[in-house]
């Protein structure tokens, strides 16, 4: 019971440093915003996909990208937490350890979210439809969950290991670039056969394709468990591994 309760007070405590600078949030969106406008407006009509609206298309790539961007500020927030020396004090206080981890992950998950809802905004504003129901809307929420807390348990280990502040927010560069050589923007088939065998093997595109069919009410087949998959184990290593540093770290 103890956890829990220092959890939701520590959440408390990063949850207001994110009121107090809601232009992160915005910052987070404005980005996959921009994105989005470009390549619907500018390259969109160049681009086939055989979708009707190629925001359609685009969406879930750019959600993707969006958490990726977000992950970045749970890094750095981790990073001016230690050099701070706030977690020393942390130690020095009957609290659980974990919850000091598990607080800014939270946090994470809840300003990405936030960041995600004004994304689906503007893409509705610029024409995205979608016939899916509660359940597939959902299905689409718990994939993002679970995808923003692997990334964001990646994101610890940076926090935590980052020498500069530089290098703690440098983390979701290599992230944000993943979509991009993926389904994300085109089909894989019209890739060079390398790249496309990436393309079709990297976490992204089973991703993609599984919320793409979910908005579009299409069958999902095997990309959903696919997807599961990697968003899992991706988050039990990241998890693993974050702790173990940690505990190295305060010991």
């Amino acid at each position: 019971m103890r956890f829990f309760g220092d959890t939701a007070l520590l959440t408390g405590r990063t949850m207001r440093h994110i009121t107090r600078s809601l232009d992160t949030i915005l910052t987070v969106a404005i980005t996959p915003i921009a994105l989005m406008l470009l390549f619907v407006y500018v390259f969109g009509g160049a681009i086939r996909t055989g979708s009707h609206h190629y925001v359609n298309y685009l969406l879930p790539g750019i959600l993707l990208i969006t958490i990726g961007m977000g992950i970045s500020y749970t890094s750095l927030r981790l990073f001016t937490d230690l050099q701070s020396g706030i977690f020393a004090r942390f130690q020095s206080m009957p609290i659980a350890r974990s919850s000091v981890l598990w607080a800014h992950v939270l946090t994470s998950v809840v300003s990405n979210l936030i960041s995600l809802a004004l994304v689906v905004l503007v893409a509705l504003l610029m024409g995205f439809r979608s016939g899916a129901g509660a359940s597939a809307w959902l299905a689409i929420a718990g994939i993002l969950v679970v995808f923003t807390l692997a990334l964001t348990w990646l994101a610890v280990i940076t926090g935590l290991t980052a020498k500069t502040p530089d290098g703690a927010g440098a983390f979701a560069y290599p992230i944000t670039f993943l979509p991009f050589i993926s389904s994300a923007f085109v089909p894989t088939d019209t890739m060079p056969a390398p790249v496309r065998a990436f393309a079709d093997n990297q976490p992204v595109t089973s991703i993609v394709n599984t919320i793409r069919d979910l908005f579009a009410q299409q069958p999902v087949h095997t990309d959903i468990w696919t997807a599961l998959a990697w968003c899992l184990g991706i988050l039990i290593v990241a998890y693993a591994l974050a702790m173990a540093t940690y505990h190295r770290k305060i010991a």
